[in-house]
C-alpha cells in the first residue's frame, strides 16, 4: 500500500509505484477532472500541482509524489470557485472544455508566481498547454481578469 496526499486527503492505494499519477487519480481515486491528452507530456491536459508546482501527471510516476501534496482541479477551492475558474466562466473560455483543467492549473501556478503577468509572461507559462479549439485570446483575458483578484493557493 502506498499513501498519497491528494487535495488534502490521504489515500491508500495498492498499485505499482511506476504507474503514472494520472491513472492513479482517475482510475483508482476517481478524480476525473484531470484529463488524458497525449500521454507524453506535450499537451498539458493532465496538469496537476505537486507541492504547488505544475506537473504533467501522465508521465509522473506514483513514486515521485509519495510524501508530497498533489492538487487537482477538484482541489483548487473547497467551497466556491477559485478566482481563475470564475474568470474562465466570465470570459467564456471553454468550447469543448477538454483542455481546460490543465489550462486552469497552469494559470493558477502562473498567478502564484507572478500575480500580475504581462502578455509575454502568460504566453511563456501557457505555451505547453494546447487548446484544440484555439481559445488562446480568451485564456489570456481570463488570466488577466483573475490577476485582479486573489488567486489563492493550492
Amino acid at each position: 500500500m502506498t499513501s498519497l496526499n491528494v487535495n488534502d486527503t490521504l489515500y491508500e492505494v495498492d498499485i505499482e509505484t511506476d504507474t503514472p499519477l494520472l491513472w492513479v487519480l482517475r482510475d483508482i481515486i476517481g478524480l476525473t477532472g484531470t484529463k488524458y491528452g497525449c500521454g507524453v507530456a506535450l499537451c498539458g491536459a493532465c496538469t496537476v500541482h505537486i507541492n504547488g508546482k505544475p506537473a504533467r501527471s501522465c508521465v509522473t510516476p506514483l513514486a515521485e509524489v509519495i510524501g508530497k501534496q498533489v492538487t487537482t482541479i477538484e482541489g483548487l477551492s473547497k467551497n466556491t470557485l477559485h478566482p481563475v475558474q470564475q474568470a474562465w466562466i466570465d470570459e467564456q473560455v471553454p468550447q469543448c472544455g477538454f483542455c481546460q483543467s490543465g489550462q486552469i492549473m497552469s494559470a493558477v501556478a502562473l498567478l502564484r508566481k507572478k500575480p500580475h503577468p504581462t502578455d509575454m509572461d502568460i504566453d511563456q507559462a501557457m505555451k505547453g498547454n494546447i487548446c484544440r479549439c484555439g481559445t488562446y485570446q480568451r485564456i489570456r483575458a481570463a488570466i488577466k481578469k483573475a490577476s485582479t483578484t486573489s488567486p489563492g493557493k493550492s
